[in-house]
């Protein structure tokens, strides 16, 4: 079946125009193969379909294309140096173009009686229409006309590609000739059926039309085929990762025993129903023998601990032993000191594992899990590094998963037996977002807040309000309740006028002179933040001033008010993550958002969506939009697709049909035996499984 793809297997190298140098920079773009070339698409596109003359470009309303023979240059050396070129069209009616920029490479591009189409806004100048800094093609009568009088394709380009002279011109040309030579070769890889059920132009003809469209119609055809194309193959991906994951066999939990009965019993509160809903579907997914994969998105302050612990108390009563993973040393000793609360309560033997624990409590610590007297460890990915053994591990819990790569999340299943796995983020995703990252995934959704916590008031301030917060603080500081104060920077900077922390601390301890005022951020030793967060829970410490450090898994209850110095600079998830560390207990608590007065239309985007709702789902489609689906969680996950021509927040509706007609497929063929889908079959496994997508070889 190789032999069908062969067309897109071969090298770059032996191509028209290309040769070994070319060859060497395209490799470092990512280019080797045909495929890789016919898939490196356009970053935009020029309509020159239609050509003006002279006399129209007097009166064009925008860019336009004219097609003209350069009668005089001028390389004028006073300054501004500029260089000038007469050009005359077919009419014999003169227009100028002239160059302030690149000026000597400009002067060296013409010759008289070139024939050149010059693409761009015409304005009037003594009498005569002229263009600065025209876009410009030399035309060659002989060859096919790749760069006027059609839409024409501009590729992305870098300073490696144009040190061996590879613009949009040069891949036009190549690309041209790889359609040419080869085209009727490429073979269709997605199955017929498919392809005719979701009305799909043939393969070939979308890789030929959206590198050289005929018209607006046909590129928005191979636009729609290609975007579906990268989807599914992403999707069927996914479809053969949930297949292989809920066919093995895994731990069978029994129903929830005595230890998670009797932590439930003693909570003092009542669960919401969407924590009844969901830790019934853990339930059941623990007790069928196949291993469980389930992503929990619970907004900030929904109760997702009080869902995990639930689900570790039932692998305790099962016989086996729970980790729980978070991606932080701080958040794991804030998450073991919050879980102990619970553990100790019931009995059970908990144990946290960080990096920077001494030898020989590593050592004790590592006999202990590896024996089975540990029943619940607390830690980062320590957990899943080399060397640490369990003895009957049956649960892992991952707190804030966004954080950690994909391939280390493969990594979790391999300590143990297949254990199950919850995946836990208060960052909600968008549906689109999440049907690509996880839909291999069971995912569960919690969006009610507890009764007993009330909405946070959030309120958009400047330096000229800064008097009123501070009265609000110490009303608050009155009452016994406690504040957090959050700045961007952990120092001053020379590069960035911010406040930073070290230098708020003392302003802080100047404002409120009566209030402790401490200060947390991540470059303090693990025993400098547990204690500083051991001060501040136990209600010593007024205000905590800190970084992002405390942005998830703090929990104090008594905490009211956060103020976030430089709001401006955050990402409008961490806004809210940073807000949900309030408002966790029974009394009204308050976000001060404060704001510089320089501030981009996008911060002010973000800015007015925190003021406007807490609805953290609503907030993540405003992210998305803002920002893309490629750096929503800020960084790129290690492992995750960087699609090509599919854009997440634009191609919603077709990534439903995609994975629609991808899960039809791994379902019914997951092997890919059928004739029908050999060749789709082929094609995955040579440009997804072995190139492109190394999550595709885990399972």
């Amino acid at each position: 079946m190789a032999g069908a793809l062969d067309a897109f297997l071969a090298p770059v190298q032996f191509l028209k125009g290309v040769g070994p140098a070319r060859a060497e920079v395209l490799e470092a773009a990512g280019i080797s193969t045909n495929l890789d070339l016919l898939q490196y698409y356009p970053r935009r596109y020029l309509d020159r379909s239609n050509t003006c003359t002279v006399r129209e470009l007097a009166t064009a309303d925008g860019p336009a294309t004219v097609i003209a023979t350069v009668r005089a240059t001028a390389d004028i050396k006073r300054r501004p140096r500029r260089f000038e070129v007469v050009c005359e069209d077919d009419e014999g009616q003169r227009f100028r173009c002239v160059w302030f920029r690149r000026v000597n490479w400009v002067s060296s591009a013409f010759a008289s009686g070139d024939r050149v189409a010059f693409h761009g806004r015409a304005k009037m100048f003594r009498g005569q229409p002229s263009m600065s800094h025209p876009e410009f093609d030399k035309l060659d009568e002989d060859a096919p006309k790749l760069d006027t009088g059609r839409i024409i394709a501009l590729y992305p380009g870098t300073a490696e590609l144009q040190k061996v002279r590879l613009s949009s011109k040069a891949f036009r040309r190549i690309i041209f000739g790889l359609i040419r030579d080869h085209g009727l070769s490429f073979p269709e890889i997605l199955p017929d059926d498919i392809r005719e059920r979701y009305s799909l132009i043939e393969g070939r003809v979308a890789l030929r039309a959206i590198h050289f469209p005929k018209n607006q119609e046909e590129l928005d055809a191979a636009r729609r085929r290609l975007i579906f194309e990268e989807l599914f193959f992403f999707q069927l991906m996914l479809g053969k990762l949930r297949v292989t994951r809920t066919r093995a066999r895994a731990p069978r939990f029994d129903a929830p025993g005595h230890a998670a009965q009797r932590f439930i019993a003693n909570l003092p509160f009542a669960l919401t129903k969407g924590q009844e809903r969901v830790i019934g579907e853990i339930a059941a997914d623990t007790r069928s023998g196949k291993q469980m994969n389930r992503l929990l998105q619970g907004d900030v302050g929904s109760g997702k601990t009080v869902v995990a612990v639930a689900a570790m108390m039932q692998a305790i009563d099962s016989g086996y032993q729970a980790a729980f993973m978070a991606p932080t040393e701080i958040l794991a000793e804030q998450h073991y000191a919050n879980l102990r609360r619970y553990f100790d309560f019931l009995e059970v033997n908990t144990r946290l594992l960080v990096g920077g624990q001494r030898k020989q409590q590593r050592r004790e610590i590592l006999q202990d899990i590896a024996s089975g007297n540990t029943r619940i460890v607390v830690g980062t990915h320590a957990l899943i590094q080399e060397g640490v053994e369990f003895a009957r591990l049956g649960l892992t819990v991952v707190d804030e998963q966004h954080r950690f790569g994909v391939m280390q999340r493969a990594e979790i299943t391999s300590k143990g037996h297949r254990p199950h796995v919850l995946l836990m983020t208060a960052t909600p995703i968008p549906r689109s977002l999440a049907l690509t990252l996880y839909g291999d995934l069971d995912v569960s959704v919690m969006r009610e807040r507890p009764a007993h916590r009330k909405p946070i008031r959030t309120v958009l301030a400047g330096e000229k309000q800064r008097p009123q917060v501070y009265r609000a603080l110490t009303g608050e500081l009155a009452q016994g309740r406690q504040v957090y104060v959050v700045y961007p920077l952990v120092a001053e900077s020379e590069k960035l006028d911010l406040k930073d922390a070290e230098s708020g601390l003392q302003t802080l301890r100047a404002a409120f002179p009566d209030t402790t005022v401490d200060l947390l951020h991540g470059r303090m030793s693990s025993e400098q933040k547990e204690s500083v967060m051991r001060r501040f829970s136990a209600g010593e410490t007024g205000i905590l001033v800190a970084t992002t450090v405390v942005e998830v898994g703090v929990d104090v209850p008594n905490a009211t008010v956060m103020v976030i110095e430089h709001a401006e600079r955050f990402g409008l998830s961490q806004l809210h993550q940073l807000r949900g560390r309030v408002g966790r207990g029974a009394a009204e608590s308050t976000c001060y958002l404060m704001a510089g007065v320089k501030r981009t239309e996008e911060a002010g985007i973000r800015l007015q969506a925190m003021v406007d709702t807490n609805d953290g789902f609503k907030i993540s489609e405003t992210d998305l939009r803002l920002r893309g689906a490629g750096d929503f969680f800020g960084t790129k996950q290690s492992g995750v697709a960087e699609f090509r021509i599919a854009d997440l927040t634009r191609d919603g509706e077709v990534l439903t049909a995609a994975r629609e007609a991808a899960l039809s497929i791994t379902e019914a063929d997951p092997a890919f035996d059928t004739e029908a889908n050999r060749v789709m079959g082929a094609y995955y496994n040579a440009f997804y499984v072995d190139r492109r997508m190394p999550l595709a070889k885990i399972g």
